[in-house]
């Protein structure tokens, strides 16, 4: 099974750690290419609209969801 990788961020101007599989942040940096932008900045525009859920939980979800349009 992958271990988690924790990796930190800048967002909102303030850092943070964000913990992932492999296999999400190689999504994560995927998709921020594809828009060209940052992770960090995919990531604070995620953060924007978590609502309650902690933000791992919602790159996974926001990833999910994004894979599910492209299809």
């Amino acid at each position: 099974m992958a271990k988690d990788l924790k990796r930190s961020l800048t967002i909102a101007g303030h850092r943070t750690s964000l913990s992932l599989e492999p296999e999400f942040w190689e999504a994560l940096q995927k998709a921020a290419s594809r828009r060209k932008v940052t992770a960090s900045s995919l990531v604070a525009e995620i953060d924007q609209t978590r609502g309650i859920r902690n933000l791992s939980s919602a790159v996974r979800v926001w990833l999910l969801r994004e894979a599910g349009e492209s299809r």
